[in-house]
């Protein structure tokens, strides 16, 4: 096979709700392709949100000091959570035996390069660790108000599923492991009698001593010092979540507009024209991003070759970006072969659905990032929706951790196409984009009923059952139709005779 990155820079991160949203029961692990596939109102942008959500929430931990279940974390940055007035810096009392082990573990390793773990820690720092986790309070605002944005929500008591009891109680619960250790696990439970939140940090947590140096301080008597370290964040550390909507095709072709109008209503004039509706903080985010969009940062090679082979393969074209007098970036669409750019209001839909997932890839998403989209197959000709399957492997090959919703068996039936061709053992020119059973997750969302994975089968590849009920129901009507009419011509026949 051709080359390719290890896959298992993953954590293995598993999410269980109940009664979450219209999501009666679920419990799903997430795979470097995950897909969530049936009806509509079924609860799939539910689950895809909620994860969004959980990556926004604990990378602002990260930012100000504190673990992240979705990342290795600095280890300077360990403790900072219950020290936020020294802002990066952390600042602990340390016993007097356990100064020499900490020393120790220091001097072997090479200062930015080698992770280690918690359990690699002296018991009494690895114990003031799981006391500050435990802290329900740690958690429990910033869980409310992460889910109260990304859904656009005035309590979190909205998400709770309706049932018929009146007592009803929803649950989330988020479990983070590496091979055989546990690394994370919080709980969130909420009612009409309160919410309640706790976690635990297991031993497999990563540390990096990126940056480190290490002072202490106290008299040689005395039983117990202070040990400070100062660093810089290593941004190289974070996995960032990227979220396409549904709702891009519309933004990006009024995006500008959109922006105006905005700004119009900040002003306290517009104030009092309009009432200003509010946004979810996955549209909002991804407003922002659009708006704000700069290509000046730092690109990585391997995801500008994907951006331009689905500009190739798929779009026939390339997207630009105009420089405005407006301020506002203006994106435009050039066909192949063709010297005149258009905008995307005039392109086609497919363009239009298409250019923030390049835009995103040529300047933002990075190896080790969580991309989620809203059916990639939206407005794609069957061959499109293809095609559309095989940069979204590309895209796990290269690292990215991939989530999609989607109504398309085209889609599926490419996905299982490239999963058997994982399986193959065969030598390629091409680019990377088979995968393997194991990469792959498809789970199966239904009304009333807890979700569940739908296995791949070699001979079957990725079927929903829904599927082929609607296309066996669509055979028989068929067939009882053209019974019918040959009845009825049959019978026309003999009349005239």
């Amino acid at each position: 096979m051709s080359e390719t990155k290890d896959t298992q820079q993953h954590p293995k991160v598993e999410i269980a709700v109940k009664n979450f949203g219209p999501i009666a029961e679920a419990n799903i692990d997430l795979r470097p392709l995950t897909v969530f596939v049936g009806p509509s109102n079924t609860g799939k942008t539910y689950f895809a949100t909620q994860i969004y959500a959980l990556h926004r929430i604990f990378n602002g931990f990260s930012e100000s000091g504190f673990l992240s279940p979705f990342g290795p974390m600095n280890f300077t940055e360990l403790m900072a959570g219950n020290n936020p007035e020294r802002g990066g810096l952390l600042d602990l009392a340390v016993a007097e035996e356990d100064i020499q082990e900490l020393v120790g573990l220091f001097r072997k390793l090479s200062p930015g390069e080698e992770p280690f773990k918690l359990s690699n820690l002296p018991t009494r720092m690895q114990n003031q660790l799981r006391d500050i986790i435990k802290e329900s309070e740690v958690f429990k605002d910033p869980l409310q108000e992460g889910f109260k944005n990304c859904f656009d929500l005035n309590s979190i008591l909205s998400l709770i599923r309706l049932t018929e009891e009146q007592h009803s109680e929803m649950s989330i619960s988020l479990k983070v492991s590496e091979g055989n250790q546990e690394c994370w696990k919080i709980n969130l439970t909420v009612s009409n009698s309160g919410i309640i939140v706790d976690g635990s940090a297991g031993e497999g947590i990563h540390l990096f001593p990126k940056g480190w140096s290490m002072s202490i301080s106290g008299a040689a008597s005395e039983k117990e010092h202070r040990v400070s370290f100062d660093h810089p964040w290593p941004n190289s550390l974070k996995r960032n979540p990227y979220y396409l909507p549904a709702a891009r095709s519309g933004i990006m072709q009024s995006h500008r507009v959109i922006a105006s109008s905005l700004v119009t209503r900040a002003t306290r004039v517009g104030l009092e024209q309009f009432e200003i509706p509010t946004l979810s903080g996955v549209i909002a985010d991804f407003m922002q991003e659009i708006i704000l969009y700069d290509e000046k940062k730092t690109p990585n090679a391997e995801m500008i070759h994907l951006a331009e082979t689905l500009e190739t393969e798929v779009l026939a074209g390339q997207i630009h970006l105009k420089p405005s007098s407006s301020g506002y970036p203006d994106f435009r669409y050039r066909p192949q072969g063709i010297e005149e750019e258009m905008r995307l209001s005039q392109s086609s839909s497919m363009v239009s659905e298409l250019a923030p997932l390049v835009l995103y890839l040529r300047n933002l998403v990075q190896p080790g990032d969580t991309l989620i989209i809203e059916e990639p197959e939206a407005h794609l000709h069957p061959g499109a929706q293809a095609d559309m399957a095989v940069i979204l492997a590309r895209l796990v090959r290269a690292g990215i951790k991939v989530i999609i919703t989607t109504h398309s068996d085209w889609l599926l039936q490419e996905i299982g196409n490239l999963t058997l061709e994982g399986l193959l053992e065969k030598e390629t020119d091409e680019p990377a984009s088979w995968l393997l059973p194991d990469e792959v997750g498809v789970w199966h969302f239904q009304k009333d009923k807890p979700v569940e994975e739908i296995p791949f089968h070699p001979r079957e590849g990725i079927s929903p059952e829904d599927y082929e009920d609607v296309a066996e129901g669509l055979y028989n009507r068929s067939v009882n139709l053209q019974q019918e009419l040959e009845k009825q011509e049959g019978s026309s026949g003999r009349e005239s005779a």
